[in-house]
């Protein structure tokens, strides 16, 4: 018989050991308050709700860089909240 199976984290400031079962009820964990913070967020945001939700010079950056693609319609421009949250989250390089 085998013993535990064990994952080993490179972190900042030193690695980390975990054990499969301690890996996967983590990721589990931070999946969850994910999907529960998000999850009554709209489909689709107005241009003024997202530069209200994540600032106008971060909307107006990542449309410049062409990480996002409005929807226009006459007298309206709106966004995916699922791709201003991808935004959100990744990290931003401020220099391109």
């Amino acid at each position: 018989m085998t013993g535990p199976v064990y994952i080993q984290l490179q972190m900042p400031g030193g690695n980390r050991l975990l054990t499969y079962d301690e890996f996967m009820n983590d990721l589990a964990a931070r999946l969850a308050a994910r999907i529960a913070a998000h999850k009554d967020d709209p489909e689709m945001v107005s241009q003024r709700q997202a530069y209200r939700m994540f600032g106008r010079a971060n909307v107006e950056r990542w449309l410049r860089q062409g990480k996002l693609h409005p929807h226009r319609r006459p007298g309206k421009v709106e966004y995916y909240t699922a791709e201003l949250r991808a935004q959100q989250e990744k990290q931003q390089d401020y220099f391109t």
